[in-house]
């Protein structure tokens, strides 16, 4: 059973609604995202581009700059290695693309997922010798490759560091940066960057507007606005914080996105049928992003960055469709070994457990981490998802609140051969002899308790339907665009009574109710989820009879208490508030 927690923050509201032009909900809803003065409320609520902060506020900014423009006047060979995911393909792209527009000789490197793994390796530094490479420019890593960079200085190349990640510090609390000619990351020691939370799309972005200021360009404006919309796809499918300047980011990137003139991410719109009017964070980070990291995940992640380069519409859709058919088979593969980890912790009685180890040894390594995000939903317990690769098995895993994944990790160090990540994340390599003796370190050390793994459902305000109008959904629009640091609103209603449902959808994926409160106003409400589980709950609540009465269409007993966000449905030229429930109990 989940945990809900109404928020119950004060704040002086009547003043916030009158200063801030707002109604009482968004006011409410304001203050608990943390905004109750109202010159931040308004910044937030209208966000300008004039808000963004000079890239020259980056560290070394001017002086890679001052690199580049050299290397580009003097024809010199450059090269970008980026990463094998989206953030890494847009940055990438956004690098590679104004580099050739303002003449300079460029190419780009992505490292193979499986083969090499994450960012520059030997490998590639080996290869930019070989190719007369004169500078290495990275985006999206290179801030802990220390000794990878230290080779290519040692081959008399110029390295240009541009990154985002956390920086490597030794257990001692030392800095160690990588000895580049310049580095480019707000987290870096004496970067006064206001603002940390960028991704590497981003900092690619700040990077290419920085050089575009030496430059004269008739489309300049236009060409940036371009960039913004890479960055904002990089922002959201990194998963960053919506806040500050990615707000800003992702905002005005949407908006750009709908008018884009670029034939790779207008025809991986066509061949995923989305409608660009409507596009949404949803859109980037479940539908555009996903078909990008196929790419990577399955075959190579160039064929995202061809997608992007494409200069005719025969040659996008051509791309677009084999990237749409690739996600379409993660999809198949995910799906698969979800269930067989499902099968795994219930026949092998690890619910017990309150951190799941899952072995599955066939297990296409790329998706590891997709499914130990699925199996942490389900349970709402710290999950890995152990399989075999080339002469060890490999992992990947997810965690909850109040457990630190890479910490507890790191008590276990002894028994893996490599491991890294963050608190909520994390990566692994271990021989198959000490997987079991890691299952049983991390439950031991475990301090979890069993209310720490209920799920936790925060609710914004306890609000009647009453007080549901198409004028608050309007409202509620402003507090858009919705991700990680700045979820949906969450409202709640009780005791609403069950007139009639229906199941809808795709693959029966949904259920649609005709709902009444105790104040007689009645409403549509949606739900997508587990149906079967839906009934379940019913029948185990209720009693057979009343979830049969319920499937048949007959009144029943049943009453439910529902999160919800409102939302207006427009059919045939009709609209009509309707609710969209979250959970039920």
């Amino acid at each position: 059973m989940e945990n809900w927690v109404i928020k119950n923050i004060k704040a002086d509201f009547s003043f916030i609604m009158e200063k801030c032009d707002v109604s009482e909900v968004m006011a409410r809803c304001l203050v608990n995202r943390g905004l109750k003065d109202p010159e931040e409320i308004k910044t937030f609520l209208h966000p300008s581009m004039d808000d963004l902060y000079s890239p020259f506020l980056l560290k070394d900014m001017k002086k890679a700059c001052d690199i580049l423009h050299e290397k580009i006047e003097s024809g010199k060979k450059i090269r970008i290695i980026g990463d094998y995911d989206v953030d890494g393909v847009m940055s990438t792209y956004i690098l590679y693309r104004t580099l050739k527009l303002i003449g300079a000789n460029v190419d780009y490197e992505i490292p193979d997922r499986i083969s090499d793994g994450y960012g520059i390796n030997i490998r590639m530094v080996e290869e930019a010798r070989e190719g007369h490479i004169d500078t290495i420019l990275t985006c999206d890593n290179g801030i802990v490759a220390a000794d990878e960079i230290k080779k290519a200085k040692e081959y008399g190349m110029t390295v240009i560091v541009t990154d985002h990640h956390s920086l490597h510090v030794t257990d001692d609390n030392r800095i160690i940066l990588p000895e580049a000619d310049a580095i480019i990351n707000p987290k870096q020691p004496d970067c006064t960057y206001p603002f940390k939370g960028l991704c590497g799309g981003a900092i690619a972005y700040k990077l290419a507007v920085a050089l575009l200021d030496r430059y004269e360009l008739s489309y300049k404006m236009s060409y940036e606005e371009e960039l913004i919309s890479y960055a904002a796809i990089a922002t959201v499918c990194d998963v960053m914080e919506l806040t500050d300047e990615n707000r800003i980011i992702v905002k005005y990137g949407l908006t750009f996105l709908k008018n884009t003139m670029n034939n790779g991410l207008l025809a991986l719109m066509d061949v995923c049928q989305m409608d660009k009017e409507r596009l949404s964070t949803f859109h980037l980070g479940y539908i555009i992003g996903p078909c990008l990291n196929a790419s990577g995940r399955l075959d190579s992640a160039k064929k995202g960055i061809s997608l992007l380069l494409s200069e005719t519409k025969n040659e996008a859709i051509e791309l677009a469709t084999e990237l749409r058919n690739l996600n379409e088979e993660r999809k198949d593969m995910t799906a698969e070994y979800t269930g067989k980890a499902i099968i795994t912790v219930e026949e092998q009685g690890m619910l017990k457990d309150t951190v799941l180890v899952i072995y599955l040894p066939d297990c296409h390594e790329s998706i590891a981490g997709i499914i130990a995000g699925r199996i942490r939903e389900k349970y709402h317990r710290p999950t890995l998802i152990l399989t075999d690769s080339v002469d060890c098995v490999k992992g990947s895993g997810r965690s909850i609140d109040n457990y630190d994944m890479i910490e507890e990790l790191s008590k276990c160090r002894e028994l893996m051969i490599k491991v890294g990540g963050h608190p909520m994340a994390a990566g692994l390599s271990i021989m198959p002899e000490n997987i079991e003796s890691l299952r049983k370190a991390l439950n031991e050390n475990s301090q979890l308790t069993e209310e720490m793994l209920k799920p936790k459902i925060t609710i914004d305000i306890l609000l009647p339907l009453g007080y549901l109008t198409q004028e608050l959904v309007n409202e509620l629009k402003l507090l858009e665009p919705f991700g990680n640091g700045n979820d949906k609103p969450l409202f709640a209603e009780r005791d609403l009574t069950i007139k009639s449902v229906l199941v809808i959808g795709k693959n029966t994926s949904g259920l649609k109710f005709r709902v009444e409160n105790t104040y007689g106003r009645e409403m549509d409400a949606l739900y997508f989820g587990d149906v079967d589980g839906f009934f379940k709950y019913i029948q185990d609540t209720y009693g057979e009879d009343e979830a049969l009465r319920l499937k048949t269409g007959r009144r029943s007993q049943i009453k439910l208490t529902v999160t919800y966000y409102p939302a207006v449905n427009e059919y045939n030229g009709y609209k009509n508030m309707q609710i969209m429930i979250q959970n039920y109990r």
